[in-house]
Formats: C-alpha cells, structure tokens, sequence
C-alpha cells in the first residue's frame, strides 16, 4: 500500500473502524495469535478455511513502541485482509492441498501468486504478533541464548544484524531470525511476503523464530520515514521466552 492509500484507511480507523467479528482484542489474557483455529476436513485432515485469531492484548499494550492507530489498522485490516484473500485464492485452486500454513507455504511456488502472497502475508503476520508482547523478557536464555552466543557472539551482535536485515530491506518485506534442522541460526530478509518456508522461491531457507515486518504500513504513522527507529522499537517488546519456544522445537 502507497502512502496516500495508508493514510486514507488511517483517516477511517481515526472515525471509527469495526473490528472484524472474527478477532477480539480486548481480552489481554487470550493468548498470542495463533493459526490454531481453521477448519479442515475431518476425513482428510486437510485444512479448507484459515481464520484469523485473537491478538492477546489490547491495540494499546505496545505503546509508546508500537502506537495503538497503527496496531488496530494493521491487525484489523491488513492481517485480515490476508486471511480473507488467502481462502478466496485457495477456493479458486481446489486442486491446492495442505495440512496447514507451514505445509502450504512450502509447497507454494512462483506461479501461485495469490496463495503466496497470502498465506506469506497471514504467517508472517501471526508470527510477528506472537513474538510481541507488552513486558515480556528481554534477554534469550537456555539453548537460544547458547545459540546465538555461538553464530554471532553475544546477542547485541545479532541484533545489529537483524537491524542491518531490516533496515537495508529495499522496498516491502520481511527481516527473519531463522534456525535450520539443526539449530543453527541465521538472518536475512525477504521481499513482499515471501517467507523462509518458501523452500521453492526463498534461497536462504529454514524456520522462522523471529520476524518484523518492515512494510510501510506497520510504522508510517508514528515513525513516517525513520525505519531504523521503528526496528529499535519493536526490539524493545519482542518477547524473547516465545522466540526461545519456538527454537527449542525447530
């Protein structure tokens, strides 16, 4: 999304946005996002509608890092957006299988620009939300803390190359913390929505643990062009036991 056009959504949210009745963000004790809740088919197990789940804190929590505005747009309305698109793409390739967001974004390729961008777009999102959290640890520990100590030194050395990722992004995409099969950790930053996931379209593969999202529209409002603020700010609420979580069964 351009400038003119995020500010013209902005203008709406600022009126008066409704939030969809698929997501709550009112209950600070309902969990993290999730993908946990989409339906699939009891006989095959294969996953026919992907929902979007509830945030786990209010739009505010994140604030004075990440403003409330921005966190109920970007929730709201793009996330959803994704979600919404994402089946509107998979009901137009019924012969498009799979048992879940991670599977399907492994088996995307370049030619299925709808169920890429979408499902990229619902991931890394979820992702992004469930590594977030207001007062939530500020240091790795355990295997990840050993982890990074040992591919990148200390863990200020990594997060000066997730900013340098992040930051040095050309345009729309992602930053990532990813661990391969055996645990060894890297970074690097994708296009747009793409993922690590991609095995058929990302050449630095592995599972993601950590992502932020550098579009535009997840910092404009309060940061305008100052990404590298931005990113600092989201390192101040990055909840570091869910990142270890997430390592601990890669």
């Amino acid at each position: 999304m351009d400038k003119r056009k995020f500010l013209k959504v902005s203008g709406v949210a600022a009126a008066g946005l409704m939030v969809s009745p698929l997501i709550s963000c009112g209950d600070t004790h309902s969990g993290n996002a999730s993908v946990s809740s989409n339906k699939e088919s009891e006989a095959t197990g294969i996953i026919t509608e992907f929902k979007q789940s509830t945030l786990g804190f209010d739009y505010s929590a994140l604030e004075p890092h990440i403003d409330a505005q921005t966190m109920e747009i970007h929730f709201s309305k793009h996330h959803a957006g994704y979600v919404r698109k994402l089946n509107k793409a998979l009901t137009a390739e019924p012969d498009f299988k799979s048992n879940g967001i991670e599977d399907l974004l492994m088996k995307v390729d370049g030619s299925q620009t709808a169920i890429r961008n979408n499902g990229g777009g619902h991931y890394n999102h979820s992702l992004f939300w469930e590594c977030m959290k207001p007062g939530g640890s500020k240091a790795p520990e355990g295997k990840l803390a050993e982890a990074i100590n040992s591919e990148f030194g200390n863990q200020k050395a990594l997060e000066e190359a997730f900013f340098k990722a992040a930051k040095t992004r050309f345009g729309s995409g992602w930053a990532w913390l990813t661990a391969d099969a055996n645990g060894k950790l890297s970074v690097s930053s994708t296009a747009n929505q793409d993922n690590p996931l991609m095995k058929n379209i990302v050449k630095e593969g592995g599972t993601p643990i950590l992502g932020i999202d550098v579009w535009e529209h997840a910092y404009y409002l309060k940061y305008q062009n100052l990404r590298g603020d931005y990113i600092n700010a989201f390192m101040d609420v990055v909840n570091w036991d869910t990142v270890a979580a997430k390592y601990a069964v890669v």
